[in-house]
């Protein structure tokens, strides 16, 4: 059977192509967005703050899953590529037996250590008790968090976006009945919110499970390959994906701390509308990138450098225009997308409206940033992708956010998104040119 991802490439068919998995990042997203609202409009905007919380510690799974999944799709890409299919399939399903334990040992690790956790992440005495019940029922369903990341990846790889796009819808639409339904009508405001999400997260993870045991298409399950080659190549493969979103935890932490600290928890709810405004719009980025790095890995499987090279111009573009797009749409409607969750007038409102103005200039550099990571981790130089993603995600960003907080205060931290951005494209210009005849994206 031929795979879908060797056939020829233009920019409308490349967009519909990613066009899947931007939508399933934008479900995803949806998940903690819908438990926002609902939360803030039928509990208060300190249980928003309590939710916001735990997303470092989210952030993390997310960060383990995705380099494992990303980074693996990479690998098995590749090898499908070389014409190694019984190769890629014995690996895919070591990973995915992989994905499902690494799940399971992190949620046990976590609900044993989650108190001083927590308080860890800068959990008040106000916020601690529904912090503890929203992470707690989440860490249940941690190893079908991973496991929905994971197939949702290969569904791409496998040449079948499509399924995972109706999984991510049929998962959204569950997630927001269910959050109307436990928040809004049985106000059981973190622990309905928290279900919810879970519940939706838990769809995709048993289809893939399902669909994959069926010997259908080019990639299922079949008996593991346990290598220790194929873990390693997937984990340095994946891992600016996973110091991308680990990175995230960290300066998630950093912020909410700061913001407690500086504007307390009206900060922190402020600081979790922007975390919102950022599922939302990264989403393109995000979703496009991951949606075309298996034809990348593909087509450098198979050596063909002229098709490389009109996926990279078609890429670029494409990454542009979104660039501006999203920044002009949080320039022109920040007050509206604050309005949903928090209404003036209040302290929230008016926090978080002048600061994701500010953080609103970051999306004129975040585009090309994500794609150079996702790129050099599809050509499998998990090394320099894993570089991009430190320094924007960590190093200028932490640098960033303690020099204008102390220069300007709250203010400042809205800040440091841009500055890290900005002091990233740079270095990120730089590496794809060095690379760009290396690989053939450049020049045929």
């Amino acid at each position: 059977m031929v795979n879908a991802l060797a056939r020829e490439f233009h920019t409308a068919s490349l967009l519909r192509f990613a066009l899947p998995t931007v939508l399933m990042n934008l479900f995803v997203g949806l998940y903690y967005i819908v438990d926002g609202v609902c939360v803030a409009r039928f509990a208060s905007t300190d249980a928003l703050s309590a939710m916001n919380i735990t997303y470092p510690t989210f952030f993390t799974a997310l960060a383990i899953s995705i380099m494992l999944a990303t980074g693996g799709s990479a690998v098995v890409a590749k090898k499908m590529g070389e014409g190694h299919g019984e190769e890629a399939r014995g690996d895919f399903s070591f990973l995915a037996l992989l994905t499902f334990l690494v799940g399971l040992a992190f949620s046990i690790v976590c609900l044993v250590f989650i108190r001083p956790l927590l308080y860890f992440l800068g959990a008040s005495d106000v916020l601690y008790s529904m912090s503890r019940t929203y992470l707690g029922i989440q860490l249940c369903f941690t190893p079908a968090i991973f496991l929905q990341m994971f197939f949702q990846t290969f569904f791409v790889t496998a040449g079948k976006p499509k399924i995972g796009l109706l999984l991510s819808l049929c998962a959204g639409c569950t997630n927001i009945v269910l959050d109307l339904l436990l928040v809004g009508w049985l106000h059981l405001g973190v622990s309905g919110a928290s279900l919810a999400t879970c519940v939706g997260y838990s769809i995709p993870a048993v289809a893939g499970v399902v669909y994959f045991s069926r010997r259908r298409g080019t990639l299922y399950f079949v008996k593991p390959r346990c290598t220790w080659n194929v873990l390693w190549r997937s984990c340095s493969n994946g891992a600016s994906e996973m110091l991308a979103n680990l990175s995230t935890s960290i300066t998630t932490a950093v912020f909410n701390i700061l913001m407690m600290r500086m504007a307390g928890e009206d900060g922190v709810a402020a600081i979790t509308l922007l975390v919102y405004t950022q599922y939302l719009f990264q989403a393109f980025f995000t979703g496009f990138s991951i949606g075309v790095a298996p034809v990348f890995s593909y087509n450098y499987g198979s050596g063909n450098r002229q098709r490389l090279a009109r996926l990279f111009g078609i890429s670029v573009r494409s990454v542009l225009a979104g660039s501006a797009g999203v920044f002009l749409i949080m320039e022109l409607f920040a007050p509206w997308m604050v309005a949903v969750f928090a209404p003036p007038p209040s302290p929230v409102y008016d926090i978080a409206v002048g600061g994701i103005r500010i953080y609103s200039t970051a999306y004129l550099f975040y585009g090309t940033n994500v794609f150079t990571s996702a790129l050099f981790t599809a050509l499998s130089n998990g090394k320099l992708s894993a570089l991009v993603s430190l320094l924007r995600t960590l190093v200028f960003l932490l640098l960033g956010v303690f020099a204008f907080s102390s220069l300007f205060g709250a203010t400042g931290i809205w800040m440091a998104g841009p500055f890290a951005e900005a002091a990233t494209v740079v270095w990120s210009l730089l590496f794809l040119k060095c690379r760009g005849a290396q690989y053939g994206y450049l020049h045929p």
